[in-house]
């Protein structure tokens, strides 16, 4: 006898049922809250249950965690399904049904049709890589954030101080996430702000604020210069002063928010297994090789190379019936954050042309072809996935295999 149980998992509570072999509902669906009372009532309810019993839920993002860790921490197999596979399952009907009730049956008659084709069972994710692969999501998210908000000070700029952004060629500051002309702008915001006084009494003040906020103080005369040819469209009074210094401040809020948690992603990412391997492929950084390592995981989870970059979504699909032969462009059915990542580091790549890369040979030899942009860097994007792929499972097998070693030799 099996107990095929679905879970449709919602925010805070989630709908069970209970299938039988032949597919028919033997406990009616129900409700269970995830808090720690109800989720171990529910795991008390499932080991007595008589029979091989397997848990069927969708892995959709952070909502199943709960009530999947507390299940697989009783003792029950738990298995976390694309979310994609359920959806293509037994739409055999014209009536359209989608309730809670409903989902959780479909899951359990899913694990029915599939019992022995399902994939690995659900193993919680180490501690760290979970934390860091939370705060290389939240970099990401305040990214964007930052770069609306710098969009939106350099639009306010072009009326109040035009070209006062191209005046500043240094980065951020590792420390705190600031950066001169941010702050430059919080300062004289205005060119009328610079225009007004002489060069020399400019440059004097200008050395002190750059002394005071731990600037080199160059370019004094030249900005001088650019402030007394502006031509601002924003008058200078009291109102566009709190405009745009309120613009600055937002800015540099969420830039000491991205440099803390940059500084913790690269934290957490030394202390992963693999970090010595993954920051030696050309093109990875603190950031994006933490982005990497926190996206992949644990490559060990993968069957084969394929199966990681079927993960990212950049296997090539086929479209093609009889004679014809359509265009095979990649599944995208994968995380489009490891996507972005590997864009990202193919961008490096292309920008910095390293001659002797096998990667960059691949994407200039594809370019060359005259491939599209997306063809090239997708194909670059699975080489340097496959490359990554066994390169880090030799080095992580190795591993495994010298700590037997290393502790007999220490006894």
């Amino acid at each position: 006898m099996v107990n095929a149980v679905g879970v449709d998992v919602s925010k805070g509570f989630s709908t069970i049922a209970v299938v039988d072999s032949l597919g028919k509902v033997t406990v009616s669906p129900f409700d269970v809250n995830h808090t720690v009372s109800e989720l171990g009532e529910l795991a008390g309810e499932l080991l007595g249950l008589k029979g091989e019993t397997k848990i069927i839920m969708e892995a959709t993002g952070n909502y199943y965690l709960p009530i999947a860790n507390a299940l697989h921490m009783a003792g029950l197999e738990v298995y976390a399904v694309n979310p994609i596979l359920i959806n293509e399952f037994g739409n055999n009907s014209i009536r359209k049904r989608k309730n809670d009730k409903a989902d959780a049956r479909k899951m359990g008659r899913y694990a029915v049709a599939n019992w022995h084709e399902l994939p690995p069972e659900y193993v919680p994710e180490e501690e760290i890589r979970h934390m860091l692969k939370a705060f290389s999501r939240q970099y990401s998210k305040y990214s964007k954030i930052k770069t609306m908000l710098k969009n939106n000070l350099i639009s306010l700029l072009d009326q109040s101080f035009p070209g006062l952004k191209n005046m500043f060629t240094s980065t951020a500051r590792e420390k705190d996430g600031h950066e001169k002309w941010l702050d430059f702008a919080a300062r004289f915001w205005h060119c009328d702000c610079v225009a007004s006084l002489t060069p020399k009494v400019f440059s004097e003040r200008y050395s002190k604020w750059c002394k005071r906020f731990g600037y080199y103080p160059v370019g004094a005369n030249e900005i001088h210069a650019t402030a007394r040819g502006c031509v601002a469209a924003m008058p200078q009074n009291k109102a566009a002063e709190l405009l745009i210094k309120a613009a600055v401040t937002q800015i540099n809020a969420v830039a000491e928010s991205l440099a803390t948690v940059a500084r913790e992603m690269k934290r957490l990412a030394t202390l992963l297994p693999e970090y010595p391997i993954a920051m030696e492929f050309y093109g990875v950084g603190d950031i994006l090789g933490s982005q990497l390592m926190a996206e992949v995981g644990n490559v060990l989870r993968f069957e084969k190379k394929s199966s990681l970059v079927a993960f990212a979504g950049l296997e090539p699909t086929d479209n093609s019936s009889g004679q014809f032969q359509g265009n095979e462009p990649i599944s995208k059915k994968g995380s489009p954050h490891l996507r972005k990542t590997l864009f990202q580091i193919m961008d490096v790549i292309i920008q910095n042309s390293p001659r002797d890369n096998i990667v960059y040979q691949l994407l200039d030899r594809k370019r060359a072809e005259g491939k599209h942009y997306y063809s090239y860097m997708n194909a670059g994007a699975a080489k340097f996935l496959r490359i990554y792929y066994a390169r880090v499972k030799e080095y992580l097998t190795k591993m495994d295999e010298d700590t037997p070693n290393r502790e007999e030799q220490s006894q």
